[in-house]
């Protein structure tokens, strides 16, 4: 398994933002760019337009797991920032992950299956 850290600066996530490439599908948002170490730094944001923060919170553990799931399908050396839409309070787990996988592999960051 790929290792994985936090983005966890504001500056951080600017950078990802301003420099960075983005995607976006009904449920998330992806930002990426590359980045100067072996491993890939995460991070999440979710607005407070989409709920509470019990709300949130579920999102952003919806996200982090999805994505921790499919880690062993994408490269190493990125700063990646997933935005979560309104729309994924009504998703549930599986099309989380549907969704993260699709835009990953349309990176360049995702790996392509052997199979």
């Amino acid at each position: 398994m790929d290792k994985f850290m936090k983005l966890r600066k504001n500056y951080e996530f600017k950078n990802v933002y301003s420099n960075g490439k983005s995607l976006a599908d009904q449920y998330i948002v992806i930002y990426y760019i590359r980045n100067t170490f072996d491993y890939n730094r995460i991070g999440y944001s979710v607005s407070k337009k989409i709920g509470n923060s019990v709300v949130r919170n579920r999102v952003r553990r919806l996200i982090h797991e999805s994505f921790r799931l499919l880690n062993i399908d994408v490269k190493t050396g990125f700063d990646i920032v997933f935005i979560a839409r309104s729309k994924i309070i009504e998703a549930d787990f599986n099309a989380v992950q549907k969704s993260i996988k699709k835009l990953i592999l349309k990176t360049p960051i995702g790996k392509v299956d052997e199979k």
